[in-house]
């Protein structure tokens, strides 16, 4: 049987997923796809000037599967450029690097058959706007019931990096208010069901979600963009610390 790809760590989720041409026409625009891995291959070595060989030591793979992944990217990344194509990331044989995320991260062990949903917190209410969010509520869930309930802060962290907190803390699904393109592609990429367009009490966002009374939506956007915003915005930055 042929060996299974050992993940590629990756220190978060990107804030931006989608680069378009200038004036360019959006519905005949060739698409260029880079994946996670090749995009953190050109974090490290190009933003964050690291050697070859430290960023086979983050990443957790040889010297020469970097190099392969970082010549891939830059082609596929100067393609783009000179020839005006869009360039997406997605993808990847990736996971997140526990070790060096910029959060400690204390929550209760998950249960085997728990279902963990989060929803962005104030004062009991679901906040409005998820990459400025500043604690989440996490509700564990077992037999259509509320077994365990607590609050889990995010240090101000930005869309991509709350994104690894969530897949982090083993979270299922997302209840939140506005949420924009780049958040929603990266909780995509971190498995995580969204709910979006919520509002009110989170314990009863979460009653109603046990109900199934609660849409699960990707139309919500983070109310103070304008309508572009949907191709990979930020809501806030929060960088990979070391």
């Amino acid at each position: 049987m042929p060996r299974t790809p050992k993940c590629r760590k990756i220190c978060r989720f990107p804030d931006y997923y989608s680069f378009i041409p200038e004036d360019a026409e959006k519905d005949i625009l060739e698409t260029i796809m880079i994946s996670l891995d090749e995009y953190e291959t050109l974090r490290l070595l190009d933003y964050e000037n690291l050697t070859q060989e430290e960023c086979a030591l983050r990443m957790g793979v040889a010297r020469t599967t970097v190099t392969a992944m970082y010549e891939n990217a830059r082609r596929k990344l100067v393609s783009s450029v000179v020839e005006g194509k869009r360039l997406s990331i997605a993808g990847g044989n990736i996971e997140i690097d526990k070790e060096r995320n910029s959060i400690q991260i204390s929550i209760r062990e998950k249960g085997e058959n728990a279902m963990r949903v989060a929803v962005t917190y104030d004062n009991g209410n679901v906040f409005g706007h998820f990459g400025r969010t500043e604690q989440f509520k996490v509700y564990d869930i077992e037999d259509d019931k509320v077994v365990n309930s607590q609050i889990l802060g995010t240090d101000g962290e930005g869309c991509g990096a709350l994104a690894g907190i969530l897949n982090i803390a083993k979270v299922d699904a997302l209840i939140c208010g506005g949420i924009g393109g780049g958040a929603q592609r990266a909780l995509q990429e971190a498995g995580i069901k969204l709910y979006a367009g919520a509002s009110g009490s989170t314990d009863d966002a979460v009653d109603a979600l046990i109900a199934g009374t609660l849409d699960a939506s990707g139309e919500a956007n983070c109310d103070h963009h304008d309508h572009e915003h949907g191709e990979g915005h930020s809501c806030g930055h929060g960088g990979c610390h070391h």
